[in-house]
């Protein structure tokens, strides 16, 4: 017989129709995005230069999922030397946004899930993709 606690922590992980189908939207946004990014040098260009106005006015702390980056990392970031790419979360197993360093930086940051799910987002609303 199971804690009445650890049934209340098992019972959180459980999804409810509404939590799937929220999940399997943005999914599909980000998939549709992943897409973009492979296929369209201009839907890159066009993130990388907002991701970038955002990274100097928000700051490294509210856009990435970790500030613990190398010197040489942020600086790239800064200066907008950088590529989008789409991948799965290891800790959380979600897709989100990642950016790799361009030059000799060997090291992907993640940006935080909110902020992937804003430019998802955004995307979708731009090209139509999240009306029904």
């Amino acid at each position: 017989m199971r804690s009445p606690e650890e049934y209340e922590r098992l019972r959180e992980r459980v999804k409810g129709p509404e939590d799937l189908e929220r999940e399997m939207g943005q999914n599909e946004m980000l998939a549709d995005l992943n897409f973009a990014l492979d296929t369209e040098p201009r839907v890159q260009e066009e993130l990388k230069k907002e991701i970038e106005k955002d990274l100097k006015e928000q700051g490294l702390e509210q856009m990435l999922e970790s500030t613990d980056v190398s010197p040489e990392a942020e600086a790239a970031l800064m200066s907008g030397s950088f590529e989008i790419g789409i991948e799965t979360n290891p800790d959380t197993g979600h897709e989100q946004m990642v950016l790799q360093p361009e030059g000799n930086v060997a090291e992907k940051v993640t940006l935080q899930k909110s902020v992937t799910e804003q430019y998802s987002s955004a995307f979708a609303a731009v090209t139509g993709e999240g009306e029904e």
